[in-house]
């Protein structure tokens, strides 16, 4: 079914993959993905978006990809959860989720206007509904006075930053009783056992480390560290923009 070595995956692989695990794409979210990927290439051309730009590379490290997580964590392809995308630099994982579970209601966040203004195009093309788009840092979107502090029943973050780092990023973003979900490659367990003291101090309790794989050859392994929001985060948490990256909460308790 895939291409020789390199992991490949053509749209209709794609649908069929996901058909495997139990979730239908229709003809219209097809034509969603594709007019996605055209886009995304395009406006790649004067925004830097992905370094992944090869049509069978991106249906399966990107859509496909986003998408597990939603295996990882099944409710999201039911409840309509308010769902929260930090770092989503060119919408992943929370548009290729919104475009299949349209009762999602999203906000994402991200630095950089240029990815922002792409991601409004993009939604507005796509016909998408209740999707908010944020321009600001993780630090100051869920500081202590934000109207966005845990005011989310799930927020994910993909390849953004080590674990110890994304969790002072997103669990203040989390409501009690939510859960934060961090997509991870191999690394997934020496990033946790630095980083429970962290998650542990900001309200967070590990609950789940799911292993899931791309449908290639040889098959790539992706983690999901589920993390429900157990207690509220102390107020002083994030801390100021940069903060977290260059003293991040290691040996904490």
């Amino acid at each position: 079914m895939f291409h020789g070595k390199e992991p490949l995956m053509t749209p209709e692989e794609f649908r069929q993959s996901l058909l495997d695990q139990g979730i239908t794409v229709t003809d219209q979210q097809l034509a969603q993905f594709d007019y996605y990927y055209h886009f995304l290439v395009e406006t790649n051309e004067h925004v830097n978006l992905t370094a992944i730009t090869d049509r069978e590379e991106v249906y399966l490290k990107h859509f496909y990809d986003s998408i597990l997580g939603a295996i990882a964590q099944p409710k999201l392809q039911t409840e309509a959860w308010t769902l929260c995308d930090i770092g989503a630099g060119a919408g992943f994982p929370s548009l290729p989720l919104k475009i299949l579970f349209p009762q999602l209601k999203v906000t994402i966040v991200d630095s950089l206007n240029k990815r922002i203004k792409f991601l409004q195009d993009l939604c507005d093309q796509l016909g998408l509904t209740e999707v908010t788009l944020v321009h600001d840092r993780a630090e100051t979107f869920s500081a202590k006075n934000s109207p966005y502090r845990e005011q989310y029943d799930l927020v994910m973050a993909r390849a953004v930053a080590r674990l110890v780092v994304l969790s002072e990023l997103c669990l203040p973003a989390v409501k009690v009783g939510g859960q934060f979900v961090a997509y991870k490659a191999t690394a997934a367990q020496d990033e946790l056992q630095v980083a429970q003291g962290a998650i542990n101090k900001l309200g967070g309790q590990l609950t789940d480390v799911k292993t899931l794989s791309l449908p290639s050859q040889p098959a790539e392994e992706r983690n999901f560290i589920l993390v429900n929001k157990v207690a509220a985060t102390p107020s002083k948490y994030p801390r100021r923009p940069g903060v977290p990256n260059k003293k991040p909460l290691v040996n904490v308790k």
